[in-house]
This record gives C-alpha cells, sequence and structure tokens, in this order.
C-alpha cells in the first residue's frame, strides 16, 4: 500500500531542494554579472584622464631636469609619456625619492613609478611589472684616480658605497661587505663628487645609466670599473590588483617595441645604445643572488 503522505513529504522535500538550487543559481549567475561588470583600476585612471607615476627626476639619462624651462625628461620619462599618448590619458609625475616610490604605491598615492625599478622574483611577490623596457646589468662607479682600490666584487668589503637604501645595487653591496652612504633624491653629479672626494668610494648602479652618466660628467674624477654583473630588465611598477593598468600599459608598450620607438628614445638618451633590447650572452655574467 502506498504512503501517501510519505511520498508527499518526499516531494515537498524536493520542492524545496529545487527552490534552493534555482536560488542558488541565480546567486550565482549574478555574482558573476556583477563582476564581469566591476569597476577596474583602469576604468578609474581613464575616467579621470590621468595616471600618476613616481619618478625620480635626478637619475640622468633615464629622468631628470634640463634646458632653459628646466622641463622633466629621460629615457623613461619619454616612455612613459608616449604610453599616456597612446592610451589617451594624461601623465601627471610625481618626484620623490626612489625608496619613497613603492610605499607611495601601495597607499595610492602614485599608479605606478617609473625609476629604472629592476624586475626580481622577489619584486614580483608585492607588486605587478609591466613587461620590460629596458635591459642592462650591473656596474660600479669608482674614483680615476685610484680605482677606489676596488678590482673585484671582494674589494669592496669596508669600502662606502653610495646609493638609495632600498635598491637592488646597495643591497649587493652589503652583501659583498660595503657600508652603505644613504642619499635621498641626489643627482649624478652629487654621486661622482663624493666619489671624487673619498666622502665614499663605490656606486653599484645600472650600467647604462652610470656610464652614459659618467661620459657626460667626465671631468668630475670617476669612471667606470670593469666589473660587471647581474643582467637586469626593468619595468613599470604597479600595484598588485586587477592588472588592468598593467593590461593597457603592456599594450602600448608592445607597440613601441615594433614601431621602434623605445629603440629610438634609447638611442636618444643613452648615446647611441639600444637598451630597449635583451643583451647578448647576459648569462655569462656573475649573478649574486640576494636573501631579499
Amino acid at each position: 500500500m502506498f504512503n501517501y503522505k510519505k511520498i508527499a513529504g518526499i516531494g515537498f522535500a524536493l520542492l524545496c531542494l529545487l527552490v534552493v538550487l534555482t536560488a542558488c543559481g541565480s546567486n550565482q549567475k549574478s555574482q558573476v554579472k556583477e563582476k564581469q561588470g566591476e569597476t577596474t583600476t583602469w576604468d578609474k585612471v581613464k575616467e579621470k584622464g590621468k595616471l600618476t607615476v613616481a619618478t625620480s627626476g635626478t637619475l640622468f639619462p633615464s629622468s631628470f631636469h634640463e634646458g632653459e624651462d628646466n622641463e622633466l625628461t629621460g629615457y623613461e620619462v619619454e616612455a612613459v609619456n608616449e604610453i599616456g599618448r597612446r592610451l589617451g590619458v594624461e601623465i601627471e609625475f610625481v618626484e620623490m625619492g626612489v625608496d619613497g616610490m613603492l610605499t607611495a604605491i601601495n597607499s595610492g598615492q602614485v599608479d605606478a613609478a617609473a625609476n629604472g625599478f629592476d624586475i626580481t622574483e622577489k619584486r614580483l611577490e608585492d607588486y605587478t611589472f609591466s613587461e620590460p623596457y629596458k635591459y642592462s646589468f650591473g656596474g660600479i662607479v669608482v674614483r680615476a684616480s685610484d680605482h677606489s682600490g676596488v678590482e673585484s666584487l671582494e674589494d669592496l668589503k669596508g669600502k662606502k658605497s653610495a646609493g638609495g637604501a632600498t635598491t637592488i645595487y646597495m643591497q649587493i653591496s652589503e652583501k659583498f661587505g660595503a657600508e652603505p652612504v644613504v642619499y635621498d633624491n641626489a643627482t649624478n653629479d652629487v654621486f661622482f663628487r663624493d666619489v671624487a672626494s673619498g666622502r665614499t668610494d663605490v656606486i653599484l648602479n645600472d650600467f647604462y645609466v652610470s656610464n652614459t652618466a659618467v661620459n657626460k660628467f667626465k671631468d668630475l674624477g670617476v669612471e667606470m670599473s670593469d666589473i660587471y654583473y647581474n643582467p637586469t630588465s626593468a619595468g613599470i611598477v604597479m600595484k598588485k590588483d586587477d592588472g588592468s593598468i598593467k593590461k593597457a600599459i603592456d599594450t602600448a608598450l608592445k607597440e613601441m617595441q615594433e614601431d621602434g620607438t623605445l629603440t629610438k628614445l634609447s638611442k636618444e638618451f643613452f648615446a647611441g645604445e639600444d637598451v630597449s633590447t635583451a643583451i647578448e650572452n647576459a648569462d655569462e655574467l656573475p649573478v649574486i643572488e640576494l636573501d631579499k
């Protein structure tokens, strides 16, 4: 004999389950729709029509002031300006010391930073980087008179190393026992004069930046050593978010790479050198591993 009450109970339970599943399905669809309709970080940039970028304004030839109008220019400055033109947004540069740039990104003071930031595995854990727009390797600026007593990386022990507190290059010099002498946002010539006078001994930095600047200020008593290390690639740094700003910037950078714009800018600011393409035989250079 059929138990009508039991069947009715089962039917009611199934009906309730169907209602719940339908509601869940509708809610999921609503969430997907909501997610698809979210305003991205890039949407916000486009809405205000402005991308705010931190840079030093003191690093020749990447980001510096020149001319009667003391205009901000340089390889990275002009590359970012071109990105803005192609993406249809104004670029607003905020000048600050390199040690404050990553903090400014995290706090939302700026949308990005362009100042020769090397792309490293450690930094990729905390920040988003554009595709590389500059390739180089490490170099060392020394006194012309005595080479600062540095003929190898091991000779850095006990030497006074000038630079920013949080840079990769300061970390390398400290790893070899150098004493850090920290500068806030000084220009190249200030660094060079201090090395020449003996206030400091060395400057570890990007080779192409250092070499171009040394040639510009060749009368200040410094020169490049022949010690090379750590092949690098640099990109624009951004906060880790939805990746929408990176996507937009990478699109513009790809176009600039393909149509030769980056090469043209590089040769203009780096005395004919093309830093926009990967360096041949870079893997033959020694790599100094860092703990942080």
